[in-house]
């Protein structure tokens, strides 16, 4: 058993983010963007100039490419602000097949608001639950697109999951709570779909909105754990990563939590997956 861990009033450290563990699962996470994708319609005509898109919060830039294959004209920029994620992303920067480019650059999506008309496409994958407060930036973005323009997201609508309520509640617990009270995101990190559409349309928007739960079929030992290792565990992972005592007396008792959670199947371990989306576009004309 490890020790007791030290007190600590310094408040939550910006979680790391390691781009091996996130791409792990690169199969399954894709799926909710290549569903949202598929709900963006095509853009006004741009008189002549490339599609200009962002993608907020591009993580590694695996699915950041995607867009280029929709748009091989366009001008796709992926921006995020973990030095790891870009460090990555940047191996898959150039031109593209129809004579766009992709490139990357590093911004904080809590500070994000570019020019008036900038983009025909603002898209955030799986991002925007780790911004407190971020649909008060909806008017800024939708601003930014030019007419007709499209904002889109998704974010994980599955904090009530046992996944993250197991791993909220253990934080919480006597054991690790001076430690890691607090550091957590709860259920009111995203909203509704409903709220999200009716945010959207009170700006003007045309709004699609809907929500998804997958169920994953993961295979290997302790799926889950590895699964959230890449995403909502960071903080944790990361307030422990000078002690890796009680780094690993953490992981321990979540991965016993987790395998009476999730238990193993015939064809392996079905984990929920909760999503939100929308899809909001800007009207062609005032």
């Amino acid at each position: 058993m490890s020790a007791a861990p030290s007190s600590s009033s310094a408040p939550a450290p910006a979680p790391a983010w390691d781009p091996g563990q996130y791409l792990r699962h690169s199969g399954h996470r894709a799926r909710p963007f290549i569903d949202l994708l598929a709900r963006v319609p095509e853009f006004p005509a741009t008189d002549g100039r490339p599609p200009r898109i962002a993608d907020l919060g591009c993580g590694p830039g695996n699915v950041t490419r995607l867009l280029t294959e929709r748009w091989p004209t366009a001008h796709v920029t992926g921006f995020d602000n973990s030095p790891q994620m870009l460090e990555q992303a940047e191996r898959l920067a150039g031109p593209t097949s129809g004579g766009g480019r992709l490139d990357f650059a590093e911004a904080d999506a809590s500070g994000w608001a570019p020019p008036a008309g900038t983009y025909d496409l603002i898209l955030s994958n799986a991002t925007l639950q780790w911004v407190p407060g971020h649909p008060d930036s909806f008017p800024a973005w939708i601003e930014a697109l030019a007419p007709g323009g499209v904002l889109a997201f998704q974010v994980p609508g599955n904090f009530d999951a046992p996944s993250h309520v197991l791993m909220r509640e253990l934080s919480e617990s006597e054991r690790w709570r001076e430690r890691l009270g607090g550091h957590l995101r709860h259920a009111d990190a995203v909203l509704s779909p409903t709220a999200y559409l009716e945010r959207l349309v009170s700006l003007g928007c045309e709004v699609d909105a809907w929500e998804t739960t997958y169920l994953h079929l993961l295979e290997g030992e302790d799926p889950v754990l590895d699964w959230v290792k890449g995403t909502g565990l960071r903080p944790v992972l990361t307030a422990l990563a000078s002690d890796a005592e009680a780094r690993e007396g953490f992981l321990s008792e979540y991965r016993e939590l987790l395998r009476k959670a999730y238990p193993v199947g015939a064809g392996g371990t079905v984990f929920p997956f909760r999503r939100v989306f929308a899809v909001a576009r800007r009207p062609a004309t005032a």
